[in-house]
């Protein structure tokens, strides 16, 4: 398997700060793979729940955790299966953040499908492992492999000295 985070290394130190533009990009995201069973634990300043679609809305300072997992926004709108026994997906909007340690991601949108662990994440996506960023339109990450695809106008830029 393609270690990104020594491929950074090796490349900083042989050409010191480096950057480069593709269209397509794949990379290592979080150093722990996510359980989706997991409980989601979801704070906010407002709720409000909508008994006719099955939906309930978070807006303010918006947190959400599961397990090491940790996604904040200031709207996430949570959507339950068709019976309503569990959440089938969330989308987040208005400053998205996503932790997965030791990794971060920053964009404009965001959506989890919890029982596959993918977070769609676009707008503006900035990605940051160590000292190296990666810019681009889109990232597909796959919480419970610990990989992500950066897509549309990727951008990396490499640091020396990165882990």
């Amino acid at each position: 398997m393609f270690d990104f985070r020594l491929a950074i290394a090796c490349c900083a130190l042989v050409a010191g700060a480096v950057s480069a533009t593709a269209q397509e990009t794949q990379v290592a995201f979080g150093a722990v793979k996510a359980d989706p069973s997991l409980p989601v634990e979801v704070t906010s300043e407002t709720l409000n729940v909508n008994q006719e679609n099955g939906s309930a809305e978070f807006q303010g300072n918006v947190i959400v955790i599961q397990g090491e997992m940790r996604l904040t926004a200031e709207r996430v709108l949570v959507i339950y299966n068709e019976d309503r026994s569990a959440i089938e997906r969330m989308e987040a909007t208005e400053d998205v953040v996503l932790v997965s340690p030791p990794d971060a991601a920053e964009g404009d949108w965001a959506e989890y499908t919890i029982d596959s662990g993918v977070i769609v994440m676009k707008g503006n996506v900035l990605l940051t492992q160590g000292l190296s960023t990666i810019s681009g339109d889109q990232m597909n990450a796959n919480l419970t492999t610990g990989t992500a695809t950066m897509t549309g106008n990727v951008k990396t830029i490499l640091q020396q000295g990165a882990n």
